[in-house]
């Protein structure tokens, strides 16, 4: 005989949400030093994923099949973190003979002040050089406390090549894991769609990079073209700050914009910086990312915004960069359940009405 099924109030359903999402966020935030080097290791893994797999066809071990992932991981991101120290650390000698224009500034503030405030506040006496310099200096050697930051602490920097490796490792058993969870569905359905979920994620994820290659390409050549001193570190940073949505792209032009103005002999250069960092942001915006990364992640614009607000308050910068392809495997496995369903619809874009729309004009032409 069939259980019978307890019908809870809707309020009770929706307390018992709530009730969840706290305890959900309490868990994450205490949690911080733990899981930001796991999803990282995890998105590692899944990047990693194909190498593996190709490696293992010729019969390769695995334990050296997931050796290898995790040592080409290692270089490729600790020789990007090694390319951003040094370069921001060769900063300050670029900013020698900036006094005179920095004062000259400074006067032309004054001056405006005077005729139209009717107040002098002596900007010119107050500008200093030397603080300046030593912003800089603190900042470019607190570059790897950043990094620290980021991830939670120097052992999470430590644990996350160790969840790629174990994550690579277990594969398998993980998949299996899966299987059992929703034992009620078919077991070769729930592996096809988690082996699409791999695939979306890593779609994602590579798509990202080729969009960041070109972005760097051409930032390199603009800055270049600009005459524009450490234009590659320019481009690179703005080409990474661009998994950021919406907040990246704004840290990656102030720095290009304040450099230029600070080291050239004309407010052109730092315009031009500024329009054409937006040049290329509009081709990377209707271009190159529709092109590239598609509609893998399929989340709406909205859920996308929210769930950056949230994932930076909660995790920071770690939060920001993670929150996308954790939406969307949050919404793939909510979609194999009919029960969380809706929670999927609402995750993703709703394609209905774009289909309905010339349903709808061509029955008021007729």
């Amino acid at each position: 005989m069939a259980a019978k099924k307890l019908n809870i109030p809707p309020y009770l359903s929706a307390l018992s949400i709530m009730l969840f999402v706290i305890v959900l966020v309490f868990f994450l935030i205490v949690g911080k030093s733990l899981l930001i080097p796991l999803f990282l290791g995890g998105f590692f893994a899944i990047l990693f994923t194909p190498l593996s797999n190709w490696l293992e066809k010729f019969k390769t071990p695995r334990t050296l099949s997931c050796f290898v992932s995790l040592l080409l991981m290692t270089l490729l991101v600790g020789g990007l973190i090694s390319f951003i120290i040094a370069n921001v650390a060769s900063f300050t000698n670029d900013f020698d003979d900036v006094t005179g224009r920095v004062g000259h500034y400074a006067e032309q503030v004054d001056e405006w002040t005077k005729s139209n405030l009717q107040s002098d506040y002596e900007l010119r006496n107050k500008v200093n050089t030397d603080y300046l310099k030593n912003i800089l200096l603190e900042n470019s050697s607190s570059i790897s406390g950043f990094a620290l930051k980021t991830v939670g602490s120097l052992s999470g920097i430590v644990l996350i090549p160790v969840f790629m490796f174990f994550f690579l490792l277990y594969r398998d058993h993980l998949t299996k894991m899966m299987i059992m969870i929703y034992r009620d569905r078919d077991p070769v359905l729930v592996k096809m769609r988690i082996t699409s979920l791999t695939k979306v994620i890593q779609h994602y994820i590579v798509g990202v990079g080729k969009v960041m290659v070109i972005l760097a390409i051409m930032y390199i050549i603009a800055y270049s073209a600009l005459g524009i001193k450490h234009a590659i570190f320019f481009a690179v940073l703005g080409a990474v700050l661009n998994i950021i949505p919406y907040v990246g792209p704004f840290i990656g032009i102030l720095l290009p914009v304040l450099y230029s103005f600070l080291t050239k002999d004309s407010l052109f250069y730092p315009a031009a910086v500024l329009v054409t960092y937006q040049i290329i942001q509009m081709v990377e915006g209707n271009f190159l990312t529709p092109k590239i990364v598609g509609g893998n992640v399929n989340l709406n614009a909205f859920i996308t915004f929210i769930g950056l607000l949230i994932g930076g308050t909660i995790w920071g910068v770690a939060g920001m960069v993670l929150v996308i392809p954790t939406m969307a495997i949050l919404r793939e496995i909510f979609d194999l359940s009919e029960e969380t369903k809706p929670f999927a619809f609402l995750m993703g874009e709703d394609k209905t009405n774009e289909k309905e729309k010339p349903t709808t004009n061509d029955e008021n032409s007729e």
